[in-house]
């Protein structure tokens, strides 16, 4: 049950088949070359770094072949692969090392003051220079590799509790934690995307996300690579690029966040864009306005589908078909192959069709808990349940739909109001690119809703049109009580709204 094997095996069935087309170095490897350099790696890492079973391996690098490496490397020797953001300021990356505590660091040429930065704080293990780096004492990746047998490493006796991968979630109410990633998880979420998406080894993904993320690791390269089929890695994201590519490429299935739809939306290649290969778009990492997917069907004709998952949990949980996509619009579908989902009440009551309460999921795609924080693991994982955090409701016909995250709920005069689902509407306005509620002291109701809101470039929406939107889709009592326009929302390193900075701004309402 563990995932030791999984790039050795698709090498061993399909060769010679194309497997990775890197952009950045304009290279093409099929499945035999990606197991060769993974095995490279892995003796380089036991025999010349000491990596051992349970040793964490760290990388501060853009995306490259190198990820691929590994991350399968490192599965061959039961090593653990902990991945850096590189959004994160030297501080906040000095948190995480001292937490993780990794035996080797790979480090692309971009990020070497930082690396400096953070030798001097703490310990980083030892470095490895990518794509030239200059690294005190670190040796050439290329060189070593070469000099390293391609022939499978010895494998010490690993199962499927063993850890994968440590991914660190978003610090949004204090330090991050590393949500640990056993074998288990990523074999499960190979087998449940497969089964549950319909996925073939005929599908071609791009990947323009970081692969220092769940989604960039787990949404369609391992599953996809699990079945035989073929990712095209991008080394960032460029939007003309990344619309060339998807058509040249013959891209049949896209992974992308609203932000990433919008801006392909506004580029002046989008009129002409031939999607007529691509089965299906799908959104996650946030909730996707129904306005922009319904745009998107009516412009190119595209089938468009919503996504939702947690690092910890893996960025699959749910699916729909083709025709569900348009008849459930707004519901990310129903839950995967292997996968329990319940909704229920502060207490743990199970709730019954339509109506809101918090998501818990059981399975063996759940990770194991948080690297050496049995407290936040206890919170999280009760009973094999694990509690996201996140409000949802069912309908009639088992279809789930994400309301927002427990902690953005409101109670304004006895009411639950889930911004999520505000901004969904707020989001509805044509002249809106963004926007943010939150809750604000008020004397009558305790707390009303306050919405921060983005406009479109080139537009000037009011804050009485902004309203008359949210009164045209929301019931009275969910409308904000009042609209501030900001230049930008602040976002942290992960991607997330920080509403607490939000709410430090906008805590007096005559401020706005």
């Amino acid at each position: 049950m563990h995932a030791a094997n999984l790039l050795s095996h698709r090498a061993l069935l399909t060769p010679q088949r194309e497997a990775l087309v890197e952009l950045a170095s304009e290279r093409r490897y099929s499945f035999a070359e990606l197991n060769a350099r993974a095995n490279r790696l892995a003796h380089f890492l036991r025999e010349r770094l000491g990596v051992e079973k349970g040793d964490r391996v760290s990388i501060l690098a853009h995306n490259s072949v190198v990820y691929i490496d590994l991350f399968y490397a490192v599965g061959k020797i039961g090593a653990v692969l902990a991945p850096l953001n590189w959004r994160l300021a030297a501080r906040e990356l000095a948190y995480i090392l001292a937490d993780s505590r990794p035996k080797a660091l790979l480090c692309g040429p971009e990020f070497t003051a930082t690396l400096a930065e953070l030798r001097t704080g703490v310990d980083v293990g030892r470095c490895v220079a990518l794509e030239g780096a200059v690294i005190d004492g670190a040796p050439d990746y290329d060189a070593a590799l070469a000099e390293m047998p391609a022939t499978e490493p010895p494998q010490p006796e690993l199962d499927a509790e063993d850890p994968y991968c440590l991914l660190y979630t978003s610090g949004t109410t204090g330090q991050p934690k590393g949500a640990v990633i056993p074998h288990r998880q990523v074999l499960f979420n190979c087998v449940n995307t497969a089964a549950s998406w319909g996925l073939s080894e005929r599908d071609v993904s791009p990947v323009f996300v970081p692969l220092f993320h769940a989604g960039g690791l787990f949404a369609f390269l391992t599953p996809l690579f699990y079945l035989g089929g073929k990712i095209v890695l991008a080394r960032s994201l460029e939007v003309e690029e990344s619309m060339w590519v998807m058509e040249e490429e013959d891209c049949t299935v896209i992974l992308g966040v609203p932000t990433i739809f919008r801006m392909w939306m506004a580029s002046p290649w989008f009129p002409a864009a031939d999607f007529s290969r691509v089965r299906w778009f799908v959104s996650g990492g946030a909730p996707c306005p129904e306005a922009l997917m319904e745009t998107w069907r009516k412009q190119k004709g595209v089938v468009f589908r919503q996504g939702y998952g947690l690092t910890e949990v893996g960025p699959n949980c749910f699916s729909m078909t083709d025709e569900e996509s348009v008849t459930k619009s707004g519901s990310v579908g129903k839950p995967i192959f292997h996968s329990e989902m319940r909704i229920v009440d502060q207490a743990g009551k199970e709730l019954p069709a339509d109506t809101v309460g918090e998501l818990l999921i059981r399975g063996p795609h759940v990770c194991s808990g948080y690297w050496q924080n049995p407290e936040a693991t206890a919170e999280a994982i009760r009973d094999g349940w694990f509690h996201t955090g996140d409000m949802a409701r069912r309908d009639r016909d088992g279809f789930y739909s994400i309301v927002g995250r427990f902690k953005d709920m409101i109670i304004s005069g006895g009411e639950n109001i889930y911004a999520a689902e505000v901004e969904a509407a707020v989001l509805e306005h044509p002249e809106v690119a963004e926007a943010a509620l939150i809750g604000i002291p008020d004397d009558k109701f305790g707390e009303v809703g306050l919405i921060v809101v983005v406009a479109r470039e080139g537009t000037a929406p009011t804050a009485e049109s902004i309203l008359q939107t949210c009164a045209d889709h929301l019931a009275r009592y969910k409308v904000p009580k009042q609209v501030v326009f900001a230049d930008a929302l602040p976002y942290s390193p992960y991607g997330k709204v920080q509403k607490a900075v939000l709410k430090q701004r906008y805590s007096n309402p005559q401020e706005g």
